[in-house]
């Protein structure tokens, strides 16, 4: 696998898409403002999230874990006409500066922001998914999958973010990482599921597609 060094990372994002204005105004304070900055989705990863989900046209995207919105802001730029995006984050610290960010991208009638535990919000909003984006709680991941993957459309996607964990799945776990446990538990549950078929792309620290057959 291609190795790919600061002057090749510099390459890439001089050939993709440049960023949007709003994007990197929410990049830059997300730095200055927030905790875990590292936590954004980014530049290469927003852009392939956009196309992604023009591709699919969405009519309803299910996001866990929206952190400062950068994910969010860009997987519904590809939602289908009157398509919506529920994105679900357990902290309400950060409420009105993901909001504010999603006013300037001008995204507020597509995108409904929920505050609270996904696990109990996901059964409530009883819709019929045609993309999920899974990035939050690591040691949640499968209980988020087995919650969602029954209401996905059948040939809809799920994405899931982190896969790879900086390495950790390849390495020996502590006994107190449940991150990691919980990632590498994901990811066998996955490759085992007869309901969907998978690829894990390396691209920042991972992120699997998974298609629903």
């Amino acid at each position: 696998m291609l190795e790919v060094n600061k002057e090749l990372e510099q390459y890439i994002l001089e050939h993709t898409t440049q960023e949007e204005n709003v994007l990197k105004e929410l990049t830059r304070e997300t730095h200055i403002n927030v905790m875990r900055p590292r936590m954004l989705s980014g530049h290469l990863q927003g852009q392939l999230l956009k196309m992604l989900s023009s591709m699919l046209s969405p009519k309803n995207i299910l996001e866990i874990g929206t952190y400062t919105g950068y994910s969010g802001i860009c997987l519904a730029q590809g939602l289908a006409e009157g398509g919506k995006l529920y994105t679900i984050d357990i902290n309400d610290e950060i409420e009105d500066f993901t909001m504010s960010f999603i006013e300037k991208a001008e995204l507020t009638e597509k995108i409904e922001f929920l505050i609270g535990d996904a696990l109990e919000i996901i059964p409530s909003l009883d819709k019929q998914w045609d993309l999920v984006f899974i990035d939050a709680d690591k040691r949640d991941y499968l209980n988020y999958y087995n919650a969602v993957i029954d209401n996905v459309r059948s040939g809809g996607f799920i994405l899931a973010d982190d896969v790879l964990w900086d390495g950790k799945v390849v390495e020996k776990v502590e006994k107190n990482d449940k991150q990691t446990q919980g990632i590498i538990a994901f990811n066998q549950f996955v490759q085992e599921d007869e309901r969907v078929e998978n690829v894990i792309i390396p691209l920042r620290h991972g992120i699997t597609l998974i298609r629903k057959k």
